[in-house]
């Protein structure tokens, strides 16, 4: 099976930074997309980031650019650089992977536990 394990939550400061960090590992054949979401208390989970295999990013508009994904194939680890962050941004952050399993198998969808993010002076 995979395995998600995010790291690099923590307490920030507005405006300040953090670089979040989701390794996969387990045995499959290749992952796809990976991605970041966000869920914060009373609200629905909603995209933060996607890059695929070939580092193709797609970022929720609401971002303005203060976000940034990326991943390391070799590591079969995502990261996200979190600059300029806001007190609307702390939130539980889940890592997303789109896995397969063997080569002819569909992909299937495996999520992280989470990592807390908190925005406040």
């Amino acid at each position: 099976q995979v395995q998600l394990v995010e790291s690099g939550g923590g307490l920030v400061q507005p405006g300040g930074s953090l670089t979040l960090s989701c390794a996969a590992s387990g045995s499959f054949f290749s992952i796809n997309a990976m991605g970041w979401y966000r869920q914060a208390p009373g609200k629905q989970r909603e995209l933060v980031a996607t890059i695929t295999s070939g580092g193709m990013t797609n970022y929720a508009d609401s971002l303005e650019g203060r976000f940034t994904i990326s991943r390391d194939n070799a590591k079969n680890t995502v990261y996200l650089q979190m600059n300029g962050l806001k007190p609307e941004d702390a939130a539980v952050y889940y890592c997303n992977a789109n896995v397969k399993l063997r080569f002819n198998s569909f992909p299937g969808a495996y999520w992280g536990q989470g990592t807390q993010v908190t925005v406040s002076s």
